[in-house]
């Protein structure tokens, strides 16, 4: 399938503003491998497919989740993360995708994970913030990214966690291990 081809039929899969929130990932994705050695033609890959099923509706995530053997535990959190592995299947079987890097940086977009690789982070840290995005602390993890990919993404996972705890929602484990992971290595960096 050419660039062009799933474009159109991502776009398709979701309303205009996801879709000009897309664009704005896959720029912002093209930008950051640029700026940290990652693949950009590879991060935008990643990045068109990164909501593919985010509006699908709930009771078809839940059947693939069930279905493909897809982590259960995600049926216990929020549906909001829902998205992400679902959308790492689809990639794979309606669009083509078999590089392991781009499904897992789709896979874990919205989570995070241990050890999450170049790719991974590049992807989670356009989701967070793209041009588009407009929360408290945006602008503070834009200012990092210029410098860490790991400093900017523990900015926003703790602005996740933040969120989540005013909200009085669970928080999904990978967020915490994936937080916890990037402050480790960062801090054996130093040493």
């Amino acid at each position: 399938m050419t660039r062009d081809e799933m474009m159109a039929a991502v776009k398709a899969e979701m309303p205009e503003r996801r879709w000009t929130h897309t664009l704005g990932v896959m720029a912002t994705s093209v930008v950051l491998a640029e700026r940290f050695g990652g693949d950009p033609e590879r991060a935008e890959r990643a990045a068109i497919l990164h909501d593919v099923a985010k509006y699908w509706p709930t009771a078809r995530m839940e059947t693939i989740i069930r279905e493909q053997h897809l982590p259960e535990e995600l049926l216990h959190y929020d549906k909001e993360l829902w998205h992400a592995p679902v959308g790492a299947f689809v990639a794979q079987r309606d669009y083509g995708v078999d590089d392991p890097e781009i499904l897992d940086a789709i896979r874990y977009h919205t989570s995070g994970r241990e050890g999450m690789t170049r790719m991974d982070k590049i992807v989670c840290l356009a989701d967070y913030m793209e041009p588009g995005r407009e929360f408290p602390g945006v602008a503070h993890i834009r200012e990092l990214a210029e410098h860490s990919l790991e400093q900017a993404l523990i900015a926003g996972f703790d602005s996740t966690i933040s969120y989540l705890l005013q909200q009085g929602k669970r928080i999904f484990p990978l967020t915490v291990a994936a937080r916890n992971d990037l402050i480790l290595r960062l801090r054996e960096a130093e040493e």
